[in-house]
């Protein structure tokens, strides 16, 4: 009878992958592929403490609201940071896909992908936030195993493979066999830090302020890590430190590559120092198959040429590197047995069987 039960709730329920980054949130649905890919932003009115918009419409609040209202972001550095507006958060999202599918009974199981390095507290939070906001059973994977597996990688297989997945708050470095992360590294030398490496250069060199987004846009349009055949210049925008009036400068791409530098030498850095603490059978694996890229850092031009300058490894960017850890996360929850083997920590409410 449980089993018949079991069958007849799948039939129905939409079971859910989540990647809940520092700078985006991901939805996978079972079925339907990725349903929501939205800005993990939220505003806040601080006078009432109401929340006015989540997501896309949050986002383009960014330095744009009146001083009554923030647009806050409940990620830092890849972990929760406020756990009630991450909460409200999830709620949204896992509410908005219940509307896009026109079900919303049963309640869907849920996998979020976590960073390698959140503690059990931080695990705690992120599980308990996904069954308040309305989980039938929530399951954690870590980011890098979802990444790998989002990204093709034979995680199950005794051969070993190596992911490196630059995200938004934290860049988590690992080398999987066998279902298991045998050697991992977290770093918070990701697409936050570089947009912040910008706005102090344009400071310290131009005298000038440059908002999170001008600094996001300069990065995507020309920012580098390793040298472009053809180099360039992006204008840079902002307000004058010493007059407080707009001022725009041309850089050029290799000042830019010079203001990522720090950032870009503590990742591959992290990258080696995984390396060597591999054991000697995985690394010969690795350097016949190579290092896997992804997430949206991993778009940074040149980033890929340059790991493999200074480990001396192949290294590829994964297949629509963006939403490696989200597909990762739903392929693990339609494999019980995948499932299993690579969820992370805490202690899960299972569903019926």
């Amino acid at each position: 009878m449980i089993n018949l039960l079991s069958s007849f709730l799948g039939m129905f329920s939409r079971d859910i992958g989540i990647d809940l980054g520092t700078a985006n949130t991901l939805v996978s649905v079972r079925g339907r592929g990725i349903v929501i890919d939205e800005p993990s932003v939220v505003a806040i009115d601080r006078r009432t403490k109401r929340i006015l918009a989540i997501g896309d419409e949050a986002k383009r609040m960014v330095g744009r609201t009146p001083a009554s209202i923030v647009a806050v972001r409940p990620l830092r550095d890849g972990v929760i940071s406020d756990f009630t507006v991450t909460e409200r958060m999830l709620q949204y999202f896992i509410r908005s896909v219940n509307e896009r599918l026109g079900v919303g009974i049963p309640k869907p199981r849920v996998v979020i992908g976590i960073p390698s390095g959140a503690t059990e507290v931080e695990k705690r939070a992120v599980h308990d936030a996904a069954l308040a906001a309305g989980a039938r059973s929530a399951y954690l994977i870590e980011e890098p195993m979802a990444a790998a597996i989002g990204s093709g990688l034979p995680v199950m297989s005794p051969t070993g493979s190596m992911i490196v997945d630059v995200g938004g708050g934290t860049t988590e470095v690992a080398v999987i066999a066998l279902g298991g992360i045998i050697v991992s590294r977290s770093v918070r030398a990701a697409g936050d830090a570089m947009d912040q490496a910008i706005t102090s250069y344009a400071r310290q060199v131009h005298n000038m302020l440059v908002g999170e987004r001008s600094a996001e846009s300069a990065k995507i349009e020309a920012g580098s890590a390793y040298p472009l055949e053809e180099e360039g210049t992006v204008e840079l925008r902002g307000r004058d430190l010493a007059t407080g009036l707009p001022k725009a400068v041309e850089i050029s791409t290799v000042e830019l590559r010079d203001a990522l530098s720090p950032v870009t030498n503590e990742l591959v850095n992290t990258v080696r120092a995984t390396i060597e603490v591999t054991p000697p059978e995985l690394v010969s694996d690795l350097m016949m198959h190579g290092i896997a890229v992804a997430g949206g850092g991993s778009l940074l031009s040149g980033l890929d040429r340059r790991i493999a300058a200074e480990t001396r490894f192949p290294v590829y960017v994964a297949e629509d590197p963006l939403r490696a850890v989200v597909r990762g996360s739903a392929e693990a929850l339609s494999e019980a047995e995948t499932l299993e083997k690579v969820r992370a920590g805490v202690a899960t409410r299972r569903p019926p069987r």
